[in-house]
């Protein structure tokens, strides 16, 4: 006789919305959506710090609103969004003219002065508009909140997002990005500082034929802990979405967790999406959590896959660099750099891609390179 065993369905949809802190039970480091995290490091975001000051957004078209006069169709989705929403004061506010062409990047610097700090930003592309954004943040402080992203009807924007600060820092960030009709978005993530850093990272299509592309490179060392969450909700038709993210661990004690979560619902006919994962190990002790998961409600799709892997360096490369009479050190540095250029030869801006390998190459002690065009 033979037992037939019943799996459940994973739910990759978020559970709980809402504005009031009050909705989510308190997390404790053995739920399973924080159990990766740097929890002690963190869980102080739960409980609202009435001292807390605000980030502030500075840049051309950047505005300064207060928080009551901000329309978003946003609704955090865990504990510490909630609580950082619920007690923000003012938030930062881009929109983009409806076809608008706007060529140069606009430059979006994000600070504060505080110990600890709420943080809001919405960034809006109006219909058949585009644009080029780079959001640049350096920690020196506590910040928990979250930067929105609506790119309106056959809009295209690009979101080049650069985090660096020092080990003592937090960072709490939710990024939730909503895609109009036949809107094309590539948001490109660089997390290459700060202690204890979680960004959630969600994809929502409010109409057919969005396309969503989301590139991330992060580079962990001793004392840094750094979790990327990806979950990118298809439940319209013929949309598309492509993750690819990849991270190098420096040294012993370095850690880093990506999980990448793709639900396919059963209305998303022609659905194509895929997602990898790749992360390189440079020394013992480091640690690299991957987990990536794909739920498909129907198989009425163009293609849908997930790839993860975690390894050293490739030896062959090391050993080939060094038979032109490049030091072991330096063709070790060599070989992550290139790693990270497959991700950010994706970034269509030049200037910006070249700014992103070139604090990678700094952080690897990389002093002066040639033609990044690999």
């Amino acid at each position: 006789m033979s037992l037939a065993v019943v799996v459940p369905p994973v739910d990759l949809a978020p559970r709980t919305r809402s504005y009031e802190p009050e909705a989510f039970i308190e997390p404790t480091a053995r739920d399973e959506e924080w159990k990766f995290s740097a929890f002690n490091r963190l869980k102080h975001f739960f409980v609202p710090d009435p001292n807390a000051g605000v980030v502030r957004a500075s840049g051309d078209g950047v505005q300064m609103r207060p928080i009551t006069s901000i329309a978003s169709s946003w609704i955090p989705t865990d504990m510490a969004a909630a609580v950082a929403r619920a007690n923000v004061r003012e938030g930062g506010v881009l929109e983009i003219p409806a076809q608008a062409e706007i060529i140069e990047p606009i430059v979006v610097d994000l600070t504060t002065s505080s110990a600890q700090a709420y943080q809001h930003l919405e960034i809006v592309a109006g219909s058949f508009s585009s644009a080029v954004v780079v959001i640049r943040q350096t920690l020196t402080s506590e910040i928990s909140g979250s930067t929105v992203i609506t790119v309106g009807d056959h809009a295209r924007l690009t979101v080049i997002t650069i985090i660096e600060g020092e080990k003592s820092t937090a960072l709490v960030l939710q990024l939730p990005v909503t895609l109009g009709r036949d809107a094309q978005f590539t948001g490109a993530l660089a997390a290459i500082g700060g202690g204890a850093v979680r960004i959630q990272n969600s994809v929502t299509y409010a109409a057919p034929g969005g396309s969503a592309e989301l590139l991330g490179v992060f580079l962990a060392d001793t004392g840094q802990h750094i979790e990327q969450r990806i979950f990118v909700n298809h439940d319209q038709p013929h949309c598309k979405s492509n993750v690819m993210f990849k991270g190098a661990l420096l040294n012993a004690e370095a850690r880093s967790v990506w999980i990448g979560d793709v639900l396919v619902r059963k209305e998303a006919i022609g659905t194509d999406t895929h997602q990898v994962n790749r992360n390189l190990l440079l020394s013992d002790g480091a640690r690299a959590d991957s987990v990536p998961n794909l739920e498909l409600e129907t198989g009425d799709i163009v293609k849908a896959g997930h790839a993860s892997a975690t390894g050293r360096f490739d030896d062959e490369q090391v050993f080939y660099l060094q038979s032109r009479g490049i030091p072991l050190d330096v063709a070790r540095q060599l070989v992550v750099r290139g790693f990270f250029a497959e991700v950010l030869g994706r970034v269509g801006n030049v200037e910006w891609r070249e700014e992103l390998l070139s604090k990678i190459s700094s952080r690897l002690g990389i002093e002066s390179f040639g033609d990044s065009d690999e």
